[in-house]
């Protein structure tokens, strides 16, 4: 019948619509974490926390712009999917660079706050991927949001690491391969978001 939606219209438009009100959490919890978590790496001096907190501030970034593009067509949805990998990547140069530099310039950071703001931080991302994880097998849009949460939580764990080695070393090395590791994590979410939306986009033209 003329006019009529299909189930799979709906279903799609209510996954949508819940889709979108934990995006809306998820971007006001990750926007909270880019200002509390880059005040305690500028505090303690850690490559870690401050690398940890521009990725909040990344997220909330992208967050928005899958918002935009949700009820979009598939192109426009790897479109920003493309972005997204791009920007996971530059965070993963930007890292590597910073690493860099406190290698030339080391020193040593507050073991106590940074396991602290990575404790806080990880509770937040952990909170994000579960409220994310209904959507992990959606298109490279819906993947990328659930692999930067996913990233998160485990960076946060990493954090919380490099802090016990920090106070148990007495030197900046374990906050340093820390950041390595998160930039190398960065730099592989970037390779797998690209290449599916790549594939989204092939799909969309042929």
């Amino acid at each position: 019948m003329a006019g009529c939606c299909s189930s799979d219209d709906i279903d799609r438009e209510a996954l949508v619509g819940a889709y979108r009100r934990v995006l809306w959490i998820v971007i006001a919890i990750n926007a909270t974490m880019f200002v509390v978590e880059l005040t305690g790496g500028l505090i303690a001096g850690s490559i870690s926390l401050q690398a940890d907190a521009l990725d909040f501030l990344g997220d909330s970034a992208t967050y928005l712009i899958t918002l935009i593009v949700l009820s979009m067509s598939l192109r426009w949805r790897a479109g920003a999917a493309l972005l997204k990998g791009a920007s996971m990547a530059l965070f993963g140069i930007w890292v590597i660079g910073y690493s860099i530099y406190h290698v030339i310039y080391p020193g040593l950071p507050s073991a106590s706050i940074m396991g602290g703001v990575g404790f806080l931080a990880l509770v937040a991302n952990v909170v994000s991927a579960l409220l994310l994880y209904r959507y992990r097998s959606g298109d490279s849009n819906m993947r990328s949001v659930w692999l930067c949460s996913r990233n998160d939580a485990i960076s946060n764990v990493a954090v919380i690491i490099a802090a016990s080695g920090v106070w148990a070393t007495s030197t900046g090395w374990p906050d340093l391969f820390v950041g390595c590791i998160m930039a190398a994590l960065a730099l592989s979410s970037s390779w797998q978001v690209i290449r599916q939306a790549r594939g989204e986009l092939v799909g969309a033209a042929a």
